[in-house]
C-alpha cells in the first residue's frame, strides 16, 4: 500500500513545523496521519479527528497515539483521493507532508473541498518548489532520484497553486527553508491555512 505521508522528513522535523492546529473545532479529518504525531497538538475544541493512513505499520502506531490523545481519534485505512466522508460534513482538513507524495494532489484537494462544510478550514504543511529560480531548477533535476529514495516525495510541486485551483482561498501562509539533515540543503516549505467558499 502506498504510504500517504512523505518519508524523507523525520518526526523531529515535523515537530519543528507542525501545521497550524490552533482554532480548529468540530470534526476534523487528518489526511496522511502517519504515526499520529499531530494528535497531541489538537485543541480541546476539536470533538473528533478522523485520521486517514493507508500504511499498515504507521496506522498501528497512529492507533496507539490516538488512544493517548486528549481528543477522540478514529484511525482509518483510506486514501487521500477518496476520503471516507459525505459531502460538506467536516469542519477541518489537515494535510501535513502529504501533497508532496500523493500521486494526484489535485484530486486529494478536491476531495478535501468536497468533505468540508461551507467555510471549512484547510491547515497545511508541505514541501514546495523553491521560488528561487536556481534552487527550483536544482529540485527539478534531483526529483526523479529523490522520489525513489524518499517514499515517492516530489518536493518541487507548486502546491499553493494546486490549493487555490481546488477552490480554496488561502488565508495565511509562511514560507521557509528547512533541511532534515545538516548534510542537505534546505528544502522550501509552506505552512498555512485556507478555507472553502462560505456559500
Amino acid at each position: 500500500m502506498k504510504r500517504a505521508t512523505c518519508s524523507c522528513t523525520a518526526d523531529t522535523t515535523r515537530g519543528a513545523a507542525l501545521p497550524t492546529l490552533a482554532g480548529l473545532r468540530g470534526t476534523v479529518i487528518e489526511v496522511g496521519a502517519g504515526n499520529g504525531l499531530n494528535f497531541a497538538h489538537y485543541p480541546a475544541t476539536v470533538t473528533e479527528v478522523l485520521a486517514i493512513e493507508p500504511d499498515q505499520t504507521l496506522r498501528e502506531h497512529a492507533q496507539v497515539a490516538g488512544m493517548a490523545s486528549s481528543v477522540a481519534v478514529r484511525v482509518l485505512n483510506a486514501q487521500a483521493g477518496e476520503l471516507p466522508a459525505a459531502d460538506g460534513v467536516l469542519d477541518g482538513v489537515v494535510m501535513s507532508l502529504v501533497l508532496c507524495t500523493v500521486p494526484d494532489p489535485a484530486q486529494a484537494l478536491r476531495e478535501a473541498a468536497r468533505v468540508l462544510r461551507p467555510g471549512g478550514e484547510l491547515r497545511f504543511y508541505e514541501h514546495v518548489r523553491s521560488a528561487h529560480p536556481a534552487l527550483g531548477r536544482a529540485q527539478d533535476a534531483v526529483m526523479p532520484l529523490w522520489r525513489r529514495v524518499a517514499g515517492g516525495c516530489e518536493p518541487n510541486r507548486d502546491t499553493t497553486t494546486t490549493i487555490t485551483a481546488a477552490g480554496f482561498t488561502i488565508d495565511s501562509i509562511d514560507r521557509f527553508a528547512f533541511s532534515p539533515s545538516p548534510l542537505l540543503p534546505g528544502f522550501a516549505h509552506v505552512v498555512g491555512t485556507a478555507h472553502t467558499p462560505t456559500a
